[in-house]
C-alpha cells in the first residue's frame, strides 16, 4: 500500500510512452505487466499491491491520453470473473487467467442461471460429481451471456445435494469447447442472440479447475455477483450522454413537441444524472475495497431508468417509432431507438431482477425481516422444485 500517487503517475507516464505505437491488445498487455490493470491487486497479477484509490491516477492519465480501453471489450471477464480469481483462485489459475483476460485475448462468461433457479442462483440443480481428479458435469444454463463467443466460462454447481442449498455450491473454470459443452443461443424480440443456454452432458472439469473450496461455492458467486451489479449499474459516463442524451437529441430533432414531453424529459435528464453523480461516490467507495451493497442500488436505479427513457424517445420518434431497423448481430445495439427500447426490457432481468434488488437492499441494507421461506438449513434435496 506504499506506492504513491507521484510513483503512479511515474509509472503510467513510462506505460504511455513504451505502448506509443501498441495496438490495443499489446497495450493492454503491457499495461497488466506493469501492474496498472488494477493496481490493488498483487504483483505480478496485474498490480502494485497499492491503494486501490491509485487507481484514479491510472485510469485519468489513460482517459485524457485516448488509451484507456473499455471493459466492455471482455465485460463478463473483466467485470466478474477476473476480479473473483484474483480474489479465490490459486496462484497457477492467477498466472493463466488474468493476464488473457485482461487485454481481451480470452473471452468469458458466468454460468449461473438455471430455468428452475435464475433469481435464487443459490437453488440451481446443476450437478458436479466427484470422479478421481475430475468433476463429472450434468444440467443447463440460461441466459449465458457471450457464452457462445467465450473460452472460458465461471461455473457454479450442485456438488452436495443433501448440504442446505447455500452450502452445497462449488465454483468451476470450464473450458467452454470441451467436450459435453453445448451452447444454443437464444433469439431474442430485438433480433440479437446475446444470450444463450448451456447444456452439460457428462462433461468433465479437473479438480484443478475448481476455485475456491469444495462447498464454498456461494461465497465465490457472491464475490461475482457484487462485481456483476457494479458492472451493470456502476459505469460512470459524461453528463448528459449515453440514453439521456439520445433522448435529448430525439427532443430536438421532433416536430411534434408537447408540454408533457418536456417535461418528462427535464425529470429524466436530472434522475440520470443523480444516478452518475451516485455511481461516481460510488466508484470512490470501491477504490477502497470490495464492492458494498451500492452496486444493487445503482442496478436497480439504472435498469429502471434505462426503460424509461427509451420508452420516451421511442415516444418522440412518433408514427415513425413503431418501426424498427431489422438486426441479425450477435449483441445489443443501442443506435436504432426502437432496438435500444426492446434491448431495455431486459435491464431489470439481467444480473438479478428489480424484485430480488429489491429484497436484498431491504433485509441486507435497511434491516428489514427475511422474506418468509423455508428454514436456510434445510437440505436442498428435501427443498420443492419447479
Amino acid at each position: 500500500m506504499g506506492v504513491t500517487a507521484e510513483e503512479v503517475q511515474q509509472l503510467v507516464d513510462g506505460l504511455l510512452a513504451e505502448g506509443r505505437e501498441l495496438d490495443a491488445t499489446a497495450f493492454l498487455g503491457l499495461q497488466f505487466d506493469r501492474g496498472l490493470a488494477r493496481v490493488d491487486l498483487p504483483p505480478g497479477h496485474g498490480g502494485l499491491d497499492a491503494d486501490p484509490a491509485r487507481q484514479e491516477v491510472v485510469d485519468s492519465a489513460l482517459q485524457a491520453a485516448g488509451r484507456r480501453y473499455s471493459w466492455t471489450r471482455n465485460p463478463m471477464g473483466i467485470g466478474m470473473c477476473g476480479p473473483t480469481i484474483a480474489v479465490w483462485g490459486t496462484e497457477e489459475q492467477k498466472v493463466r487467467y488474468l493476464r488473457p483476460i485482461y487485454t481481451a485475448e480470452e473471452l468469458w462468461c458466468q454460468l449461473f442461471s438455471e430455468p428452475g433457479a435464475g433469481s435464487d442462483v443459490a437453488g440451481l440443480a446443476t450437478r458436479a460429481v466427484r470422479d478421481g481428479d475430475h468433476w463429472v458435469v450434468n444440467g443447463q444454463k440460461v441466459w449465458t451471456s457471450l457464452a457462445h463467443l467465450s473460452s472460458w466460462g465461471l461455473l457454479l454447481a450442485r456438488t452436495d445435494p443433501d448440504a442446505p442449498k447455500h452450502r452445497g455450491l462449488t465454483a468451476f473454470i470450464v473450458d467452454m469447447r470441451s467436450p459435453g459443452v453445448e451452447v444454443r443461443p437464444l433469439r431474442q424480440m430485438s433480433g440479437a442472440s446475446a444470450f444463450n443456454e448451456v447444456y452439460f452432458t457428462d462433461a468433465h472439469v479437473p479438480d484443478a479447475a475448481r476455485v475456491g473450496p469444495v462447498g464454498e461455492g456461494w461465497r465465490v458467486a457472491h464475490t461475482t455477483l457484487m462485481n456483476e451489479r457494479v458492472s451493470i449499474g456502476g459505469a460512470v459516463a459524461p453528463r448528459g450522454s449515453g440514453p439521456i442524451g439520445a433522448a435529448v437529441a430525439a427532443w430536438r430533432a421532433s416536430t411534434s413537441r408537447r408540454p408533457a414531453h418536456r417535461e418528462s424529459l427535464l425529470r429524466l435528464w436530472v434522475e440520470a444524472e443523480v444516478l452518475r453523480l451516485g455511481n461516481l461516490r460510488a466508484q470512490a467507495l470501491r477504490e477502497k475495497g470490495t464492492p458494498g451493497p451500492e452496486g444493487s442500488v445503482l442496478k436497480l436505479g439504472s435498469a429502471l431508468l434505462m426503460q424509461r427513457i427509451t420508452d420516451l424517445t421511442v415516444d418522440l420518434q412518433g408514427p415513425a417509432g413503431m418501426l424498427v431497423a431489422g438486426y441479425d448481430g450477435v449483441g445489443e445495439s443501442s443506435d436504432d431507438p426502437g432496438l435500444a427500447l426492446l434491448g431495455a426490457q431486459s435491464s431489470t432481468i439481467a444480473g438479478g431482477t428489480s424484485e430480488i434488488m429489491r429484497t436484498s437492499l431491504g433485509e441486507r441494507v435497511l434491516g428489514l425481516p427475511r422474506e418468509p421461506g423455508l428454514d436456510p438449513a434445510t437440505p436442498w434435496s428435501q427443498i420443492p422444485r419447479s
